[in-house]
Parts: structure tokens; C-alpha cells; sequence
């Protein structure tokens, strides 16, 4: 991502060294790149409009009204509704390291107008779903799509393109559609209410959840245990997920490493790539890399100092 913010550093002006805040303006939205660079605990963060605060480099220690504090890391988002106050902490930003993050303003109505196009079309199994963004705070996990377009945001907010605002509206809407996705699919997941464990679907998900680190899960294996074709069962994972069967084995086994990674300091990357179901080292840092943006090594780092 440091590539990226390379045309924002050349312009941008830094007057403090905690939560510095650069903006850029666009027709209904605006984004705030914030830099911090030195350790700060309890800084209070508030915007009088609804915001997709998205990590870009180092960690942040979240504390957000009805939720126990979380860290806060790169390929993840914060999604705030309006006036919600962020108390944030950062454990590890220094002069040469600072932690930075994006906060994409969005007019209300606008987000709106795009939720309710989205909910018009999207139903999960047999449920109909009334998916909102901004009424409740959420914590999200990007997805290699959110990852690019995150990118792309910074990038042409960043830039003096005469298209700005309209690639921008494409792109902001594409946002919004993504995360209302991405939380359809963790209600999925999480299944609060037991809405599918009576689908093929909701076994399937469950038996991969309880063998997550068997190295033999295909594609094959989970249309057999949904009884389905296999290429009638990676349609339907697709279409009820919005990922297909491997993308999500592999993201299961990425989000399980990463929780190795925290809790066993002294393993080798290689022991938490074989204990998270991955055969092979290289694989494994590349789709840690695809997912989480950094490589499993600079993951570590990013919360134990040396």
C-alpha cells in the first residue's frame, strides 16, 4: 500500500504527529488519510457523517461503543454511523513506521440509494434480507476485491483526473456493495439464528469449519457431502456466499494462521502454514499476501516489536 500514498506524501502537509489528517474532496464523498507517528493511547476520533475507516499500514487498537476492543490491522475495515465516537489506540507507531488509515466519508442519501438497489437483489437461501450499513457499528474483513479497491480509491482521489468524481461514483458504489456482501456473508457464517443448518450449504460450511486443517477438503469431497454435482455445488457456494469453495477453505485457514501467529510467538512461519492446513510454504505466503496485503513475516512484525 506505501506505493500508493507515494503522490499523497509529495503534497500532503504534516502538522502533528498523531492522527495527521489530510483530505480530499470529491462530489458526495471526501477521504481522510490519517498518519501517526509516534505510540498514543485514548485519541478520540468523530465525524458528523458516516465513514469506511480502512487500515493501510501498521495497527490500531480499536474501542467503539458496544464492542469489546479489537485490533485493527490491514485488509479490515470499521464501518461508523454518524457522530459514533472511535477511541483508538497505537501501541506501535513510530517516525519511520507510523501506522496510517484511510476514512471514506460517504453522503448519507447516497449510501441509501445504493443499500436499497442491493437489497432489491440479494436474498440468502430462503431468508430475505434487509442489509443495512450505517446504523450500527461493524467490524469487517476484507476479501481480495475489497483489498484492490481500496487501492484504487486512494489512487484516484489522490490523482487530478478529469474523470475523478465519475470513476469515483463507480467505485464508491462498488464499496458499499461489497461490504453489504461481505456482511451478508459473515451473517452466513456466523449463523446466529440457525437459519441453515438444514441447507447443504449450511452442512457444508459446517464441515469445514470442523476440518479446517485437513489437507484433503476438495471441491469434490464438499459436493458429494452436499449431494450436488460438483459444478452445480460451486455455483451455488458462489452464489450464496459470494466466494467460491477454495477462495473460502483458504480464507478460513488465513484468518486460523493469523490467530497462530498472535498466540504462538515462537513458532516459524513454516509450522503455522503446516498447522493451518497448507502443504506448501510458498502457497501459503501467497495467499496470506493476497488476502491480508502483507506477507505473513511483515503480519508478525506489525504487532511484535523487535
Amino acid at each position: 500500500m506505501n506505493h500508493l500514498l507515494s503522490r499523497h506524501k509529495e503534497s500532503r502537509k504534516l502538522t502533528t504527529l498523531i492522527e495527521n489528517r489530510t483530505t480530499y474532496n470529491a462530489e458526495y464523498a471526501e477521504l481522510n488519510i490519517f498518519e501517526t507517528h509516534k505510540s498514543a493511547e485514548q485519541v478520540s476520533l468523530t465525524f458528523d457523517f458516516p465513514v469506511i475507516a480502512s487500515m493501510l499500514t501498521g495497527k490500531k487498537v480499536m474501542h467503539l461503543e458496544g464492542m469489546e476492543p479489537f485490533d485493527f490491522f490491514p485488509g479490515e475495515s470499521v464501518v461508523m454511523p454518524t457522530n459514533k465516537e472511535m477511541i483508538i489506540d497505537f501501541p506501535l507507531a513510530e517516525k519511520n513506521n507510523p501506522t496510517q488509515c484511510l476514512a471514506l466519508g460517504i453522503d448519507s442519501d447516497k449510501i441509501d440509494e445504493i443499500v436499497e438497489k442491493f437489497n432489491q437483489n440479494v436474498a440468502i437461501e430462503r431468508e430475505n434480507n434487509n442489509w443495512k450499513l450505517n446504523e450500527t457499528s461493524s467490524h469487517l474483513v476484507h476479501n481480495t476485491d475489497i483489498n484492490h479497491l481500496v487501492g484504487r480509491l486512494v489512487h484516484t482521489f489522490t490523482d487530478q483526473n478529469k474523470s475523478k468524481d465519475i470513476l469515483l461514483d463507480l467505485m464508491i458504489q462498488e464499496l458499499i456493495v461489497r461490504l453489504l456482501q461481505t456482511k451478508a456473508k459473515a451473517f452466513i457464517l456466523n449463523d446466529p439464528s440457525g437459519t441453515l443448518t438444514d441447507t447443504r450449504i449450511g452442512m457444508v460450511i459446517k464441515f469445514i469449519k470442523n476440518n479446517l486443517t485437513n489437507k484433503d477438503i476438495t471441491v469434490e469431497l464438499l459436493a458429494k457431502k452436499a449431494c450436488m454435482s460438483t459444478s452445480h455445488f460451486h455455483k451455488k457456494f458462489k452464489n450464496t456466499l459470494g466466494i467460491s469453495p477454495i477462495d473460502y477453505i483458504n480464507s478460513e485457514k488465513i484468518k486460523f494462521s493469523k490467530k497462530l501467529i498472535k498466540q504462538s510467538k515462537n513458532l516459524r512461519i513454516s509450522e503455522i502454514a503446516y498447522k493451518s492446513g497448507f502443504n506448501n510454504i510458498s502457497y501459503f505466503n501467497r495467499q496470506f499476501k493476497k488476502m491480508e496485503m502483507i506477507t505473513p513475516q511483515q503480519f508478525k512484525k506489525s504487532f511484535i516489536k523487535e
